[in-house]
This record gives C-alpha cells, sequence and structure tokens, in this order.
C-alpha cells in the first residue's frame, strides 16, 4: 500500500455532521484537532457519553451537543468516529443499523483488537469502514496514528480518515495483519517510555539532582533523540555510537544496560502486548445497554 494518500477537499459535505460515539480522551481529543484544524465546525458535530454527567461535562468543553442516545443523529452523518472500548462494538453496530444508517456513511473505528471483517460482520451493510490506531500524544498534537481500509472501503474514504488524524499527528497507512503489533508499539508505546521517563528521573535523583530538573532533562533528551533519529534518518546504533566514547561514562552505562537485558525485557513487552491486543475483540463480552456506548 502507498504511504501517500491524494486528500479530498472537504471532510463532510455541506449539512451533514460528523459524529463521535463515545467522547473520551481519544473522542475528545480527535474533535478538539478537528476544530482547530478547520476541518470540521462545532455546528456540524456531535458526540455520544456513557451518562448524562458526562454529556453535561463534555458539552460545556466543546460546546456541541452531546447526548446518551444517538440514534436520532445518525441518518445526518456522512462521518462518525467510533472511539469506544472493543467490548461496546456489537452495541453501537446494533444501535446504527436499527437508527437507519446511510449506506454512504463512512465509519472510523479505533477500538483496539477489533478488525473490519468484524465490523463490516457486524454491521451487515454496505457502509464503508476505516480501521485506525492513534496514541494518546496526540492529545498534544504530537500522535501517531495507523489507518487501514475495509473490503468497501476507497481510496478517497481512506483519504478522509487520513485528514481527521493529521489534525492530531502523523498519519499512515499500513495493512491490517499489522495491527495488533502496531497497537502493542505505538499504541501502547507512550506508557513504555513513561516508565523510562519515570526510572531515569529517579536514577537522577539517586545522583544527586532536584527531582524537576532531572525530569526536565530526561524529558527533553527523550524528545532530542527522538527528533534526532526523525530529522537525520540514520539508525539509532550509529546515533548512539556517536555519544559512546571510548573509556567512557556512555559505554559503562551501556554495559549495564546491556547486563540487565534491556533489549529482550523491552521486546518480551512488545510481543505480550501484542498478544493481548489480538485477542481483544475476540473475546470481547456483549453488552444489552446501549447506553453505554
Amino acid at each position: 500500500m502507498s504511504e501517500t494518500l491524494t486528500k479530498q477537499p472537504g471532510l463532510i459535505d455541506p449539512g451533514e455532521t460528523l459524529g463521535v460515539i463515545g467522547a473520551g480522551v481519544m473522542g475528545r481529543t480527535l474533535l478538539h484537532g478537528l476544530f482547530d484544524s478547520g476541518a470540521v465546525s462545532r455546528g456540524q458535530a456531535w458526540a455520544s457519553a456513557k451518562s448524562q454527567a458526562s454529556c453535561d461535562r463534555v458539552s460545556e468543553e466543546l460546546s456541541i451537543p452531546v447526548v446518551t442516545d444517538f440514534q436520532s443523529r445518525v441518518r445526518c452523518s456522512g462521518l462518525i468516529l467510533i472511539c469506544v472500548k472493543p467490548k461496546q462494538a456489537a452495541n453501537v453496530t446494533a444501535a446504527l443499523k436499527e437508527a437507519g444508517l446511510r449506506p454512504d456513511t463512512l465509519l472510523i473505528s479505533i477500538m483496539a483488537g477489533t478488525t473490519t471483517a468484524q465490523l463490516e460482520s457486524a454491521l451487515g451493510t454496505e457502509n464503508p469502514w476505516v480501521r485506525a490506531m492513534p496514541n494518546t500524544p496526540c492529545i498534544v498534537r504530537e500522535g501517531i496514528t495507523v489507518i487501514c481500509p475495509g473490503t468497501r472501503a476507497s481510496s478517497d474514504h481512506l483519504a478522509r480518515a487520513q485528514r481527521v488524524f493529521e489534525a492530531v499527528g502523523q498519519c499512515l497507512p499500513a495493512e491490517e495483519s499489522y495491527f495488533n503489533a502496531i497497537t502493542a508499539l505505538s499504541g501502547s508505546g507512550p506508557a513504555y517510555q513513561y516508565l523510562i521517563m519515570e526510572a531515569f528521573a529517579d536514577a537522577g535523583v539517586r545522583v544527586g539532582l532536584p527531582r524537576q530538573l532531572a525530569l526536565t532533562l530526561v524529558a527533553q533528551t527523550a524528545v532530542g533523540a527522538a527528533k534526532m533519529v526523525q530529522v537525520t534518518g540514520r539508525h539509532p546504533a550509529a546515533l548512539r555510537d556517536d555519544v559512546t566514547t571510548p573509556a567512557g561514562c556512555t559505554i559503562g552505562g551501556l554495559l549495564m544496560l546491556e547486563d540487565g537485558k534491556i533489549r529482550s525485557v523491552l521486546a518480551r513487552a512488545i510481543e505480550e502486548a501484542a498478544k493481548i491486543a489480538g485477542d481483544l475483540g475476540a473475546s470481547a463480552p456483549v453488552h444489552k445497554d446501549r447506553r453505554h456506548a
């Protein structure tokens, strides 16, 4: 699959709406990004949440309608983002079908472990699906999202999905067979990075640094190192060698990390997360109460 997609001028047509089912952290983040980028106006958007209290809070934050029962809004929607947990997939698809979903409405799912084949089968309509895996740095517009099309999604549908996620960071297409690994690597990856950063900051305190100074140094070092990989295009091993002088302190620290089998520990973490991601869609129970979507 080509990594360059041709963008289309409109995310949704005039008179249509964009809906977000599941106005949690990622759902709200995507709406903020779309509003800030000008891709969608607040007058064109709606969202759903679990409880009336959540609806009231999110509606005040976003200045859009937020409801517990979204079915009455489905028919006017040209694009719907589904940002719920995998266990809610059956409830959402059933509610969409009962609502009289238009066959041309584009559906974008960020549910981990839930394949486009599962979604197409559950919904039982001709609607195009795009599956996406974003990560939480989307909150600060530094996310990375991977997308793939379902069997009925065209290049135009994929381009529209790409535009959604480019509002909060970078977006790349990939084969769906990679998605469990992607979920483990970039979807869960920020948590591993935070653990590493926390450990480094604690180490800084251990050798005498004030905690806030240590954390600032660690965070900016992580940002700078990542930027070096992105900008230079060089392999991380080559960049590491630039820092590692003979008989220096860096090689001593690297030796201790290798003694601790850091490579295999990190690899095993990704491996375990990928296995769990693969089970999420298959093992999700069906909930009868659609208000929890």
